[in-house]
């Protein structure tokens, strides 16, 4: 059975050198997906998805 995922905007995140949590040192980015309705209020961009980061 082949789902289908759509979201409704991304945010893209990169972590480059040490004083970033870079811990293997190779290109590294993420790509979150974020949905209508996810968060109460999606403002502050990926601090949102993280517990007791957003607003």
């Amino acid at each position: 059975m082949e789902e289908t995922f759509r979201s409704d905007g991304y945010n893209i995140g990169f972590a480059v050198g040490e004083a970033s949590g870079q811990t293997v040192m190779h290109c590294h980015c993420h790509v979150i997906p974020r949905y209508a309705g996810g968060v109460e209020n999606p403002r502050g961009s990926v601090r949102g998805v993280v517990p007791g980061r957003g607003h």
